[in-house]
């Protein structure tokens, strides 16, 4: 698959927004998709809020295996961030937040009491990439449809500030992406949840690499979801096998490449092919070991480039 590169121009200027507006707020709630926490975890917003008092929502975990997820939490917490595990959708696990922002902001909170003020308004702002669920989140805490909602990428467009009746302000901010993805991996896994627009995706190879991604960890659900009756080791011959299940058939008996990659994607993010982590802590540090080794190689190569460059100058003195 070609390299995928989406950094529309409103990104760049909200990625400028967050940056100036840090300072109006106590604090950060970053939403994640649950399926995939490390891929929907901008950098830059990692960068951006450092020192900034954190809660990471892990949305959709009800889409997710609750054993890899609490592995997840475990991972991603720490003094000063607070990791939870929610269904924006359903409202599941919302009740943990305010306890959460309080007890990052205890020191704030307990001036504020000290000082007799007896209500105590959190200021926070809201981010995460596209489709991570943030509108929903918002909805669901204001109590209201303020925020835009939508199941595609890119509904939120503009700044703006919500009111919430838990004594909590929220600041919106649209979804952003960053300019370059780190490798295929975290590119795949946000176009399969829907992070990046399906329009700009070659969306027949898609399904082909999430078939590939699936026979490998979940290959069971390929079979009980769509009747076929073994997987084969070709990704190809497995999503021929489910059009067939499923009709995706054209004249001359021809495969409907495009109607059975969208029925796929479609059923894989609405959760009908079971509870899925694309994700495992202990694959990060398999890519990382594997960056680490890539480093590596680069240098060896420079120090060998730099050793012949040494050489030949002596040579020709």
């Amino acid at each position: 698959m070609a390299t995928i590169n989406w950094f529309p121009g409103h990104m760049k200027k909200t990625k400028k927004e967050i940056e100036d507006n840090l300072k109006l707020v106590d604090a950060v709630i970053e939403i994640r998709d649950a399926r995939i926490p490390r891929s929907s975890a901008n950098p830059d917003i990692d960068k951006l809020c450092a020192g900034k008092p954190r809660v990471i929502l892990l949305n959709k975990s009800d889409l997710t295996e609750a054993k890899v997820t609490k592995e997840w939490i475990k991972v991603l917490s720490n003094e000063n961030v607070k990791v939870l595990e929610v269904n924006c959708l359903k409202g599941q696990g919302l009740q943990q937040i305010k306890p959460a922002l309080l007890e990052l902001l205890k020191e704030k909170h307990d001036r504020a009491k000290a000082k007799g003020l007896v209500k105590f308004m959190m200021r926070v702002m809201v981010v995460g990439v596209p489709n991570c669920g943030k509108s929903t989140f918002i909805n669901k805490m204001a109590r209201n449809n303020i925020a835009k909602t939508g199941d595609r990428a890119g509904v939120t467009k503009n700044k703006q500030w919500i009111k919430t009746p838990l004594d909590m302000e929220m600041l919106d901010t649209p979804g952003v992406l960053w300019p370059k993805f780190e490798d295929e991996r975290t590119a795949l896994n946000l176009a399969f949840t829907g992070a990046i627009k399906d329009e700009i995706m070659d969306i027949e190879e898609l399904a082909l690499k999430l078939v590939e991604r699936l026979q490998q960890y979940y290959p069971d659900r390929l079979i009980e979801r769509y009747g076929i009756t073994e997987i084969l080791e070709n990704p190809l011959d497995n999503l021929d096998a489910i059009a067939r299940k499923r009709g995706c058939i054209m004249a001359r008996n021809e495969i409907n490449y495009n109607r059975i990659a969208v029925m796929l994607l479609d059923e894989f993010r609405g959760g009908k092919l079971g509870n899925i982590s694309l994700e495992r802590p202990d694959d990060v540090f398999e890519e990382e070991e594997a960056v680490v080794k890539e480093e590596s190689e680069k240098e060896r190569k420079r120090r060998i480039r730099k050793e012949k460059l040494k050489a030949k100058k002596k040579e020709t003195r």
